[in-house]
């Protein structure tokens, strides 16, 4: 008795250490902690400052690869259900991209510009799956879904010719979705003209040092307190 109640102590602390500290629980946490800004006008220059608003293009939108919808940032995994030496099986990523650009946030009809990069990676990001598509032994993948391998160069068969088990996520910031962006506040002058936007200046958000911009589209009553 004694042993499985210590066991099941275990599970309960392996499984809490899991929950607590996956991506999506950390930026949660981390955006709670920051004040919500109510206007982009008067965010601070130099601040660590939080933005809850509308997400808009700055220059021709990405379309998602699988849900063709326009957006300024989409993140794509592709895993594959592989068996190991005692027959046990597990799913292995076998990609995970990132696709992003500089968008807007729009609050209360004011705007502010965003900046992510990739290399180097300058943002961390909680987006929520909104497609998913899978295929396996019995389960021939749709025609979108094989295109999709095809496109990265993944094989939907084994040597065998039977289907591999293969599951697709995507998750995207839509053109106009609303989305909650942290990072360090800055004014820029404008040197050039972006369509859209009639002022010489305009606040941005930028990573800083050890500040990375945080992203993510979960609701807003989930980062912001209440």
């Amino acid at each position: 008795m004694y042993l499985f109640f210590f066991i099941s102590i275990v599970i309960a602390f392996v499984l809490f250490i899991v929950f607590y500290f996956n991506s999506k629980q950390i930026i949660k946490r981390t955006l709670r902690k920051i004040p919500n800004t109510r206007s982009i006008i008067s965010i601070r220059k130099n601040e660590l400052t939080k933005i809850t608003g509308k997400a808009l293009h700055v220059q021709e939108p990405l379309i998602a690869p699988f849900s063709k919808r326009k957006c300024v940032f989409y993140n794509i995994v592709i895993e594959e259900k592989r068996r190991s030496n005692n027959n046990s099986s597990r799913w292995v990523t076998i990609l995970d991209r990132d696709e992003i650009q500089p968008f807007f946030i729009e609050k209360n009809g004011d705007q502010l510009i965003v900046n992510p990069t990739k290399r180097p990676k300058n943002y961390k990001r909680y987006l929520v799956k909104d497609s998913t598509v899978s295929s396996g032994t019995f389960n021939d993948p749709t025609p979108e879904f094989e295109a999709l391998l095809k496109r990265y160069n993944i094989k939907g068969t084994n040597f065998f010719g039977f289907n591999k088990s293969l599951r697709y996520s995507e998750g995207i910031i839509e053109v106009g979705e609303e989305i909650t962006v942290a990072g360090i506040a800055n004014w820029k002058e404008l040197n050039e003209s972006i369509e859209g936007y009639s002022y010489s200046k305009i606040a941005t958000l930028e990573s800083r040092d050890k500040q990375k911009l945080i992203i993510t589209d979960l609701s807003s009553h989930l980062v912001n307190k209440v």
